[in-house]
């Protein structure tokens, strides 16, 4: 857990640890504060509540509908498949439960997980995810908060996806 927040947070990323589901709330309240927010269809998010929160959107099955909350949220909370520790990388297959769009539109990111999905690195999860086509239609990696540069390398962030990215790692499910 140490290498992934230390990894996370070197890439301009925030890690917060929450001791339980019930703490979850708590660790994140101050980031969504005066803020609408969207969250993916996660099991994990609706036992730690997330869901249940009166500015945070949920329960989107129609894709357009998605779209277009995902374009007005400020933030987008996610849970994750895996987390890479090596890399400071949050793994997400695209599923009915975990649509891309969620982490990649809004202009903010927080990603809740349980401290049992976090792995070494990329080749333990090949050998648990060996042919990710076989499950889903796309496998992301997030590595940090979205950036990029232009030819003078002036360093952007946000461009092509969120310019802030946050890590709440759960140590008990």
């Amino acid at each position: 857990m140490e290498l992934f927040i230390q990894k996370f947070e070197i890439l301009g990323g925030k890690a917060f640890r929450a001791g339980d589901a019930s703490a979850v709330i708590p660790a994140i309240q101050h980031l969504l504060a005066q803020k609408s927010a969207i969250a993916s269809n996660a099991p994990f998010l609706r036992k730690c509540g997330i869901t249940g929160l009166p500015q945070v959107h949920a329960g989107f099955t129609d894709r357009d509908e998605l779209k277009a909350a995902c374009a007005a949220a400020d933030i987008g909370i996610t849970s994750v498949d895996y987390a890479l520790a090596a890399t400071g990388s949050f793994v997400m297959l695209s599923s009915q439960s975990e649509a891309r769009l969620v982490s990649l539109s809004p202009p903010a990111h927080i990603a809740i997980f349980p401290r049992s999905l976090l792995l070494a690195n990329l080749a333990e999860l090949l050998a648990l995810v060996p042919r990710p086509a076989d499950q889903t239609s796309s496998m992301v990696l997030i590595t940090g908060p979205s950036r990029t540069a232009d030819i003078e390398q002036i360093l952007v962030r946000g461009v092509h996806g969120p310019g802030e990215v946050y890590a709440v790692i759960v140590d008990e499910e």
